[in-house]
């Protein structure tokens, strides 16, 4: 996951007598810049939950061009150096109608302790700040309703709407963008999951929903076949009850019909405070263990890697808001009995215990003519780890649709 970009308004007060935004203002909205980074990121808390605090030492500022009130700048931010107990961050501030530079800073942090001794600087942001910078992106990225979302597309032909699972990324469908030739494969990020903006409050299956079909208004498409995974099942049955008319066909993989029992809603506020407490990578740590089936730990370990990585980067605020979203979710058996005459695929991996096959089943019985299909080999995750098995499934039953 890139490091998020922050977009800032310049407001009137920011501003000096000549209207100019004023020079030191600019290091209240780069400050401002970072700790929004960091709260898309692994939390604004990933120093204080050490016990550490970063302390300015140096900053370096050149102004390039005037800004003004009304104005829109985006900030970008970038480890430059990282030494055992400092390091040095780069930021820039674009105007954004027209991409032109206003500022560039350095800023030269040392991490102290409480008692104000120099300490590490913390792995995980670290982390966080460098492998964000090192790693490239296919997405566009295309605004809805307030936020912008990341967004691969490939191909042309029928097009076919991918949603992926808490707390995962529009990458689980790497194997479909590359494989699904004649058909156009759309897989976004959700807000608040992978490169998309993460606001701290505005989670519900509904706007999840409103925010895929308006992605799929701007990319001029009527009408798309959608496959959600897990969460993303969810999603698509919002898509349901909310645009029924928008959905051409559904594809079901390792999700549930039912809604949270009180056992599962009190786990979902349980990982809830571990996620505020302890950061995107202890919920990593606990969902890596779940996910896979036995075998893919030893036969692609740089996968499963790369997915737990992935996944102890997700900003804190999109795993609060999903889980909230899950724990909250209703009963969706209903609908699916009401969906005579819609073509629907259901996959599962027979190895899934989270969304066992048991679940599967009973989507696949409650939807006239559904078809159902057990993915040997996998667990939760299918697309990953059975891959030309899944993509088999998917091309058949979209050449039947259409």
């Amino acid at each position: 996951m890139p490091i998020p970009e922050v977009d800032l308004t310049v407001y009137p007060d920011l501003c000096d007598a000549y209207g100019h935004l004023n020079q030191a203002a600019f290091l209240s909205l780069f400050e401002r810049a970072r700790w929004d980074m960091l709260a898309r990121g692994p939390g604004m808390e990933v120093f204080t939950r050490s016990g550490i605090w970063p302390a300015v030492r140096r900053t370096v500022i050149d102004y390039h061009a005037p800004a003004f009130p009304a104005e829109v700048l985006r900030f970008e931010q970038s480890l430059i150096h990282r030494g055992r107990t400092s390091f040095t961050m780069r930021q820039t501030a674009r105007r954004l109608r027209d991409d032109t530079l206003i500022a560039t800073a350095e800023f030269l942090f040392v991490c102290i302790d409480r008692d104000g001794r120099p300490t590490a600087v913390p792995d995980v942001f670290a982390d966080f700040m460098s492998r964000g910078a090192r790693e490239q992106s296919d997405a566009r990225r295309i605004t809805v309703n307030g936020v912008t979302l990341a967004v691969e597309v490939k191909g042309q032909g029928p097009a076919v709407l991918f949603i992926h699972g808490y707390p995962l990324d529009r990458t689980i469908w790497r194997f479909q963008l590359a494989g699904l030739e004649g058909f156009r494969r759309i897989a976004p990020d959700l807000r608040g999951m992978g490169e998309s903006d993460a606001p701290d409050l505005g989670y519900s299956l509904a706007t999840y929903a409103d925010d895929l079909v308006a992605l799929l208004d701007t990319l001029g498409i009527e009408q798309a076949v959608v496959c959600g995974l897990s969460m993303g099942g969810y999603v698509v049955f919002e898509l349901l009850r909310r645009y029924r008319s928008r959905i051409r066909g559904l594809i079901l993989m390792d999700t549930r019909a039912d809604a949270d029992s009180a056992e599962a809603r009190k786990v979902r506020e349980v990982a809830a405070v571990t996620a505020r407490e302890s950061g995107a990578p202890a919920i990593a740590q606990e969902m890596t263990a779940r996910l896979w089936a036995q075998a893919s730990a030893q036969r692609i370990p740089d996968l499963v890697a790369d997915i737990s990585d992935r996944m102890g980067r997700t900003p804190v605020a999109g795993i609060v808001g999903a889980l909230m979203t899950m724990r909250d979710r209703p009963d969706s058996l209903p609908l699916l009995r009401s969906l005579k005459g819609l073509p629907t695929l259901v996959l599962v991996g027979d190895e899934d215990h989270i969304t066992p096959i048991d679940r599967a089943a009973v989507m696949a019985e409650a939807v006239e003519g559904a078809i159902l299909r057990e993915v040997p080999g996998a667990g939760h995750l299918p697309p990953l780890e059975q891959p030309e098995f899944t993509n088999r499934s998917i091309a058949e039953f979209l050449h039947r649709l259409h």
